[in-house]
């Protein structure tokens, strides 16, 4: 997830709907990114966004109290994903949405014990309320949780080598 959120964000576009639904696997584990409905391309101009899009529970506190956000609404969007991956639930729930803007935009987020370690910095830097202090490129890329050995790169590329020359042969070559 993080690195399709890197390649996006390099190329300058924001999803804006991050959340488990718009989250594939295929059956040899690649992570996919889904559903760009809301996503926007940001000229060089742009520097923050203003519209409300996305869904509520993973939506980063600058964007529920619609204030300019960018990028980085994303991250938190990613965070929140993997706190309900550990925990079973995302950090804020209400009963109405009123409620849950509330707890987004102002309550601590409680870290059960389950999340520790590595996997505790990680979601904190991603689950900074301000967007200026979350963790951010490039140093979210080299963080001890995620940070790839040589091994597991070599692996991706083999992956994306195999898939590449499956496509060529089944859509391409075909022709």
């Amino acid at each position: 997830m993080v690195r399709a959120l890197h390649y996006i964000h390099s190329n300058r576009i924001t999803h804006r709907d991050m959340k488990p639904q718009n989250i594939l696997m295929t059956s040899d584990g690649v992570i996919k990114l889904c559903d760009f409905g809301f996503a926007r391309h940001m000229s060089y101009k742009t520097e923050v966004l203003t519209s409300l899009k996305g869904t509520p529970l993973y939506m980063a506190p600058e964007v529920v109290k619609e204030e300019p956000y960018n990028h980085t609404a994303d991250l938190w969007s990613l965070g929140v994903i993997l706190y309900e991956l550990a925990t079973g639930t995302p950090p804020f729930t209400a009963p109405n949405l009123i409620t849950l803007v509330e707890h987004i935009s102002k309550d601590p987020i409680v870290y059960p014990e389950q999340i520790a370690g590595d996997f505790k910095g990680f979601l904190k830097g991603l689950l900074n309320k301000d967007p200026k202090k979350r963790l951010g490129w490039p140093e979210l890329l080299n963080h001890g949780f995620i940070k790839e050995t040589e091994a597991e790169k070599q692996e991706r590329k083999r992956k994306a080598e195999r898939f590449s020359s499956w496509v060529e042969e089944n859509h391409y070559g075909n022709q």
